[in-house]
């Protein structure tokens, strides 16, 4: 794992999975607007019958619970820390996220994260 800022939000990276770790409070800082964060956050429901691999928290290392972001078709399944230590997004989930929500949009986020992980691949490139 990488550690990468992004105005003022450390953001863990996988470089092996492409993956992003978010600490708790992390995608509240993200949006920067406690309210529209919270109204995400309170949309996530527990996924049930998912056949994706389980995640350890990087933290505690228990096994965390799978979560929808929606009950929309295109929701995302994510991964969330059952003692709230953070979120577990797979590669490209993130982004997914951002990009399908309301909340952002402006796509502010979506920006910052694209421009951030371009600067990363081009230091990993050299």
């Amino acid at each position: 794992m990488i550690v990468l800022e992004l105005e003022m939000v450390e953001i863990d990276n996988c470089t092996s999975c492409g993956g992003i770790w978010l600490d708790s409070g992390e995608l509240e800082q993200l949006f920067g607007d406690e309210n529209k964060a919270n109204l995400l956050i309170d949309s996530f429901n527990p996924a049930r019958d998912v056949k994706e691999n389980m995640h350890s928290c990087p933290i505690c290392l228990k096994k965390m619970e799978k979560i929808r972001t929606s009950e929309s078709a295109d929701a995302v399944i994510i991964d969330r820390c059952a003692k709230h230590h953070g979120l577990w997004f797979d590669k490209n989930e993130l982004h997914h996220l951002l990009v399908t929500n309301t909340l952002d949009k402006e796509h502010r986020i979506v920006k910052l994260l694209s421009e951030i992980f371009a600067k990363d691949n081009e230091v990993r490139n050299d």
